[in-house]
């Protein structure tokens, strides 16, 4: 049977007697679909934030004519429903951070709220967890009370306690829904909206939602991401598929991709190359605040590889190299060529930082002194590693770990594994010159020496726990790496500290790139140690996030 005129504009000319006829046979482009959704984010939306509050949603071409327009307005003919139906069920928008990704889905959402012609249509924000899912829902409510258009519209009502909006004219509704309340779906949903896929930890979300929507006579999941880090998750695999629909459209026709990464070969500080994942460069995407990070990223490897994520939209390695070893090094300071070297701290006020290994590895606790006027911080550490290991970290330091042992900057402890109750003797030892004001230790696998320290020590000495997540481990790599910037403090040639601050990596969230935590490489894991690195930012941020904060307070001594 062939597909009469195109019948896809009845709904829009009646609301709109303005919009063109579509006359139009077979799978076309629809200009009065295209029209009425632009024109729905021109004279009825409103921006929320910034310079651009309260002023009209006026398209940019690209997302006009790149996304908008042709996402919603390509129709093919459904024998199944007898009419023209939406030809993209599915859409894939990956670009770079800050392009605008997130009011566009909030004017999307508010549009097949109330304004796709769905009676009952059921609209839902998908994210991670319900906070990152409140971020568009936040934007379409705010947008609902800032249009008079909207404002004024009959029916249509915001219930921000049930995070839901409510179009009284359809009997629809737009709300959340998070990755955590995966076990409720009862649900019949009309349009999805995720927000950053590259936070979702596998597709059993998008499969349970995307099924979901049989029904529907024109669903569509919409999603919008920046380039993730992690190879094998899920968004990387969507990312995948994306690409090659969009080499070859024809396999998957119901999927629009929309796809903006600089190539992984070009220059990320070229700026030449910043508009393409950047098409909102220029327009309400600030140059200058890319240039500030591409300033901080050239010295950073680490922010380097945010950049090139964030920025570039490269798909990256969610673990970089953190820092730059010609920057270590000019923080040596007089070599300390032995052990005994760190007397030269006696009497001194120190925090520590304490990192245990699992009995059968490196131990580590670390000495820090602040600065004092023009003198510089000083890190001095102990580590401990059981007898029978040596051999083993023998082969991977080309036998300086003997030498180490000689020197006396690795204790050895007989047998196969750490004797805590021993470690805790020596450290007693070793801080009793000092005056401690704080041992921050590692939270998960220190509560016996802690309670063992507790009785060498007495409760003199505060023994503050921290968790070795993105969160608890953020804020003391900043401050080590602050001081190393300014060259705020020495190492002193400590080979062990050396061995393991050449190895180190830092792996950042996958939802936020400010957040990030130590770890060694994936690729050498056996071969690599980064305890005293641990160690070292412990102590500075209990220095600098408590230590301040005190410093009025007596230091305590032995």
């Amino acid at each position: 049977m062939n597909a009469p005129e195109c019948d896809a504009a009845a709904y829009e000319r009646f609301s709109h007697p303005w919009l063109p006829v579509c006359r139009e046979r077979g799978d076309h482009f629809c200009v009065p679909r295209a029209a009425r959704v632009c024109g729905f984010f021109d004279s009825v939306l409103v921006h929320t934030k910034g310079k651009f509050a309260r002023k009209p949603f006026v398209l940019a071409d690209w997302q006009r004519n790149e996304i908008v327009g042709p996402m919603m307005g390509h129709v093919v003919w459904s024998p199944e429903q007898g009419r023209f139906v939406r030809q993209y069920r599915m859409g894939w928008l990956e670009l770079g951070r800050k392009n605008g990704k997130s009011e566009l889905l909030a004017g999307l959402a508010l549009y097949l709220l109330a304004f796709d012609g769905e009676e009952g249509a059921q609209v839902y924000g998908a994210a991670r967890d319900r906070d990152q899912a409140r971020l568009i829902w936040d934007v379409a409510s705010r947008m609902v009370q800032l249009s008079p258009k909207l404002n004024q519209r009959e029916g249509l009502r915001i219930r921000s306690h049930e995070r839901r909006i409510v179009d009284g004219r359809t009997g629809s509704i737009y709300t959340i829904l998070a990755r955590d309340a995966l076990g409720n779906l009862g649900l019949d949903p009309s349009a999805m909206l995720f927000d950053e896929v590259i936070a979702q930890p596998d597709g059993r979300l998008w499969e349970a939602m995307r099924t979901a929507m049989g029904s529907r006579v024109e669903p569509i999941m919409v999603a919008a991401t920046t380039a993730g880090n992690d190879p094998s998750s899920f968004a990387a695999a969507e990312h995948a598929q994306c690409v090659k629909v969009a080499d070859e459209p024809e396999r998957e026709p119901h999927r629009f991709v929309y796809i903006r990464n600089m190539p992984i070969d070009a220059d990320p500080f070229d700026e030449a190359n910043w508009p393409f994942p950047n098409p909102a460069l220029g327009d309400f995407l600030n140059v200058q605040a890319l240039r500030d990070e591409a300033t901080e990223a050239r010295n950073d490897p680490a922010k380097e590889n945010s950049f090139r994520q964030f920025r570039g939209n490269q798909w990256v390695s969610q673990a970089t190299r953190w820092l730059n070893m010609n920057l270590y090094r000019e923080c040596t300071g007089d070599l300390w060529l032995t052990g005994e070297w760190s007397k030269l701290l006696n009497g001194r006020d120190v925090w520590c930082g304490l990192d245990l290994s699992a009995k059968m590895d490196l131990t580590s606790f670390c000495v820090f002194a602040p600065p004092q006027g023009t003198d510089p911080g000083h890190c001095a550490w102990w580590h401990w590693l059981p007898e029978e290991v040596l051999p083993a970290l023998d082969t991977v330091t080309s036998h300086r770990a003997s030498q180490w042992v000689r020197q006396g900057f690795l204790r050895l402890m007989p047998g196969g594994v750490i004797d805590y109750a021993e470690l805790c003797k020596q450290i007693a030892e070793v801080v009793a010159p000092y005056k401690v004001r704080e041992i921050c230790y590692d939270k998960w696998s220190g509560e016996y020496v802690r309670q063992e320290l507790e009785k060498l020590l007495g409760r003199r000495v505060p023994l503050v726990p921290n968790e070795p997540t993105y969160v608890g481990m953020t804020v003391p790599m900043r401050e080590l790496m602050a001081l190393t910037v300014e060259h705020a403090w020495n190492h002193h040639g400590n080979p062990v500290a050396m061995f393991c601050f050449d190895s180190v990596e830092v792996k950042r969230a996958v939802d936020n790139p400010d957040l990030l935590k130590p770890v060694k490489p994936e690729r050498s894991p056996n071969a690599t140690r980064i305890d005293a690195v641990v160690t070292a930012a412990l102590a500075v941020g209990a220095w600098r996030i408590r230590g301040q904060v005190q410093k009025s307070k007596r230091a305590y001594g032995f």
